[in-house]
């Protein structure tokens, strides 16, 4: 039997900024945002996606596209893709639906990437308060950057972004747990609560009533949630399977956010490769799935996925170990978030010895395929966590030498 062609249910127009485009695109989670497309299961079809910054990021030497970038968006999201059975039955909420990724990569004629330093985000905003660009150029597999100096390594295409639609109940859960969380923070940089700023509701025209409504209730795109969305998780890639819980009927699949590479745990924020891309998938409904295989209750219900044949493989790592005490000497208990801060730090610290700057080092560690662990959460008082570089991806040996 021949090879099913993929059809083609979302074109993006990378010459038009993200609210131009034909179909809409949408930058936030709500169910009534309605689908642009509907598939059968087990049809293989494909979507182009814009880059997480809408296009605002050029191929240039300069930080100002950096500097005057406007996160009150959000990503800018392919779809909704409306999901049916065989027989034309909509995925229904309780079911779960496999989202297997067939194929992705860059749009021809796009074969470049960015990473990023935002000011005043990021895992570590606190030492790097200074805006930073690296793009990165793609040859087949590889990449390498004119902005990090003597690193190539093949990526792992993944989309950062992908999930079902939110019910009514669920959204309006998100909003008050994060509004909370707000409330109760002295950070305002703790949850991104809705906003009507540069808001896109698909087809939704701006002005009417039902923008209005939706716009005011829209949950933003930087989490991921009970229904997947910005996970970032760099093992979602091809030949992967991901399970994701159906909040309302057919589903809305969207996606977008995709990168070329990127480090477990993207610590700099923008810190996947970014780019403009495709995606072919393959969806299948598994009736009442939700109650056979995931938490009966919708709060608690979340993604799982299978990891794809299909990776970078390597033989040879520095591992960098951080535990729970923080800059000051001060211990804490089992703080696997301090401990990880300081494996980056050590990490960094460390590559620094090498001719490259922290800049360039913490770049590097966002996008490079490199491992992150938490190694210990039972030893008192210090949780263990760790980084892994693969030695590969450097034109020199990182390696310590033996002083002659």
């Amino acid at each position: 039997m021949a090879p099913r062609t993929p059809r083609r249910v979302c074109d993006v127009d990378f010459s038009r900024k993200a609210h131009e485009q034909q179909p809409p695109l949408h930058n936030r989670w709500h169910p009534d945002i309605p689908h642009i497309a509907e598939v059968q299961e087990n049809e293989i079809f494909t979507v182009e996606m814009m880059d997480c910054a809408g296009g605002a990021i050029r191929n240039d030497d300069s930080v100002a596209d950096i500097e005057a970038l406007d996160l009150s968006g959000g990503h800018c999201l392919s779809g909704p893709v409306r999901v049916v059975d065989e027989s034309g039955a909509l995925a229904m909420p309780g079911d779960i639906l496999m989202v297997e990724i067939c194929d992705l990569g860059p749009i021809s004629g796009q074969e470049w990437g960015f990473t990023a330093i935002l000011p005043g985000f990021g895992f570590l905003s606190d030492r790097f308060p200074n805006a930073t660009k690296a793009i990165w150029d793609f040859e087949g597999i590889f990449a390498s950057s004119r902005h990090i100096p003597g690193v190539r390594f093949p990526g792992m295409v993944h989309p950062g972004l992908i999930g079902t639609a939110p019910s009514k109940e669920l959204l309006e859960a998100w909003n008050a747990r994060e509004k909370a969380l707000v409330d109760t923070s002295s950070s305002p940089l703790v949850a991104a609560l809705p906003t009507k700023r540069n808001v896109l509701l698909g087809t939704i025209e701006e002005g009417s009533p039902d923008w209005e409504r939706i716009a005011s209730e829209a949950a933003r795109t930087v989490p991921g949630r009970e229904n997947g969305g910005n996970l970032d998780i760099k093992n979602l890639s091809r030949g992967c399977k991901v399970y994701f819980p159906v909040f309302v009927e057919g589903a809305n699949l969207s996606m977008g956010d995709m990168h070329f590479s990127q480090g477990d745990g993207e610590i700099a924020f923008c810190g996947g490769i970014e780019m403009n891309g495709f995606l072919t998938l393959r969806c299948e409904i598994l009736r009442g799935g939700m109650k056979d295989y995931m938490s009966p209750t919708n709060l608690h219900a979340q993604p799982f996925f299978e990891i794809g044949p299909v990776e970078p493989r390597f033989s040879d790592w520095l591992v960098f170990e951080g535990i729970s005490v923080d800059e000051h000497g001060r211990q804490h208990y089992l703080d696997t978030t301090l401990s990880f801060k300081r494996a980056v730090l050590n990490a960094i610290e460390y590559l620094s010895k090498f001719g490259y700057t922290r800049e360039q080092i913490y770049l590097l560690l966002s996008s490079c395929p490199c491992e992150s662990r938490i190694s210990s959460i039972v030893d008192f008082p210090n949780a263990v966590a760790t980084i892994a570089i693969p030695t590969a991806i450097f034109d020199q040996d990182i390696k310590p030498k033996k002083k002659r």
